[in-house]
C-alpha cells in the first residue's frame, strides 16, 4: 500500500520562509557594527570619541596628556563615547581600553606609531596653521638608511632630513642637529609623530632657522629594552653607552661621509627627548670637543648620579658651550629628576638655559621644544 506525501500549506511554506529571512537579518546585523564616526572634532576644538563594543563592561578613554585614562559612556546599542576639550590647536595621541586590553580606534586611521604602544592621533585645528602643519613653503628632503652596526651586532637605520634647496655639492658644508627620540619610538618618532620636517620647512621659510642638516638614529643601545621594558632600570647605563659609541664611530662617520656636513664643532647640535634627552646631555656634556649645542627636552633618569655621568665636566669644560638648553613641563612625571640635575649643575657653576614650560610628559611639549630651540642654533651668538 503506498503513502502519498503531503506538500507544507502554502501559508505554512511562506511563515517558515519569513522567519528564516528575518534570523538572517539579525544576524546579519548583529555582526556588522553600525557607521561610527570617531572621532568627531567640533570648530570650538572639543572632541567627541566613540567605540562600538556591545559586550564590553568598561571602556576608558586614554587620552595623551591627561592624568589617567577617563570613563566612557554606553548607549542602549553599545555604543561608548565621551566627549573632552575645548582643546588647544595641536596633534593628541589617544586609545581606548576596554575591559583592560588596549585597543585602537577602528573608525580611525591616523596612526601614531611606538614600538610598545601605537596609538591613533586625532589633529584639532586653529584659526591658522600651526607650525607642524605642512605648509606651501619650499620642503626639505627625508632619507632613510640603514645599516649593520658592528657595536650593537643588529641591523639599525637612521633618518636624515636635508633643507630646501639643499646642495649636496654645497662648497660651504652645512651645519648638523643630531635630533634624537625618546623611550618606545623608533628612528622615525620625529618624522612620523613630531613633524620636525615640516616645523623646519616652515621656520626656514620664516627666515628664523638656519638651513641645516638633520640626523635622527636609532636610540637604543642595548635593544633589550624594549623586550622587557620592566628591566630597562637595570639596562639604563648599557643601553646609554653602547648608544653613545654608535652614535660617534658609526652613525655620524657615515652622515658625514655621505652629505656635505661640517666639521666644525660649532656646526654640531645635539638635542632629545626624555630618554634622548637624556642621550643628548651625557654624548653632549661629555664629548664638548665635538658639540657645542645641547638641548634636553624632558630628560630621562641617567641610571646613576651626575657626578658619575659626568666625571670631567665643571664650568670650564661647559664654557665650550654656544648653548645648554634643558626643557620640561612642569606636570611631567619627570620635572623633579631635572630640577634635580639643574641644581646639579649650578653646583658646578655651570650656565645654562632654563625652560619650564606647562605641559606633561607628551608630543606637545616636545613639538613647542623644538619650535623654540632650534631658532638658537648656529647663530654665532
Amino acid at each position: 500500500m503506498s503513502r502519498r506525501t503531503h506538500p507544507l500549506p502554502h501559508r505554512l511554506s511562506l511563515f517558515l520562509a519569513l522567519t528564516l529571512v528575518t534570523f538572517a537579518a539579525i544576524a546579519i546585523q548583529a555582526q556588522t557594527p553600525p557607521a561610527v564616526q570617531s572621532p568627531e572634532v567640533q570648530p570650538d576644538g572639543e572632541v567627541t570619541f566613540r567605540l562600538f563594543d556591545p559586550g564590553a563592561k568598561e571602556v576608558l578613554l586614554n587620552f595623551e596628556g591627561a592624568p589617567k585614562p577617563s570613563s566612557m559612556t554606553r548607549d542602549d546599542s553599545g555604543l561608548w563615547s565621551i566627549t573632552v576639550g575645548p582643546l588647544d590647536p595641536d596633534l593628541y595621541g589617544y586609545g581606548f581600553i576596554a575591559d583592560g586590553v588596549n585597543l585602537l580606534d577602528p573608525n580611525n586611521p591616523t596612526i601614531k606609531p611606538n614600538l610598545i604602544q601605537p596609538q591613533n592621533v586625532v589633529e584639532v585645528n586653529g584659526a591658522t596653521p600651526q607650525l607642524w602643519n605642512v605648509a606651501e613653503v619650499p620642503h626639505g628632503v627625508i632619507h632613510h638608511h640603514f645599516f649593520k652596526s658592528k657595536v650593537v651586532g643588529d641591523q639599525r637605520d637612521f633618518y636624515v632630513y636635508t633643507p630646501p634647496a639643499f646642495d649636496p655639492k654645497a662648497k660651504t658644508k652645512y651645519p648638523v642637529l643630531y635630533l634624537l627620540h625618546g623611550y618606545s619610538d623608533s628612528a622615525d618618532g620625529w618624522t612620523a609623530v613630531g613633524k620636525a620636517n615640516a616645523i623646519l620647512d616652515n621656520l626656514i621659510a620664516q627666515g628664523k632657522v638656519k638651513p641645516m642638516i638633520v640626523v635622527m638614529p636609532l636610540g637604543y643601545g642595548t635593544p633589550e629594552m624594549l623586550k622587557n621594558p620592566w628591566e630597562r632600570n637595570s639596562l639604563r647605563v648599557k643601553n646609554y653607552e653602547r648608544f653613545q659609541t654608535v652614535l660617534l664611530t658609526e652613525v655620524m662617520p657615515q652622515a658625514e661621509a655621505l652629505y656635505p656636513i661640517s666639521a666644525k664643532r660649532t656646526d654640531h647640535a645635539i638635542a632629545g627627548l626624555s630618554m634622548g634627552g637624556a642621550e643628548s646631555l651625557l654624548t653632549g656634556l661629555n664629548h664638548p670637543d665635538k658639540f657645542a649645542w645641547i638641548g634636553a627636552f624632558s630628560q630621562g633618569q641617567f641610571g646613576t648620579t651626575a657626578d658619575v655621568a659626568f666625571p670631567a665636566l665643571d664650568a670650564k669644560q661647559a664654557a665650550q658651550l654656544r648653548t645648554l638648553w634643558i626643557a620640561c613641563g612642569t606636570s611631567d612625571r619627570l620635572i623633579d629628576d631635572n630640577r634635580k640635575f639643574k641644581t646639579w649643575l649650578k653646583s658646578k657653576d655651570i650656565a645654562f638655559t632654563d625652560i619650564e614650560t606647562p605641559g606633561a610628559h607628551t608630543w606637545m611639549v616636545w613639538r613647542r621644544n623644538l619650535i623654540n630651540f632650534t631658532p638658537l642654533l648656529f647663530t654665532g651668538k
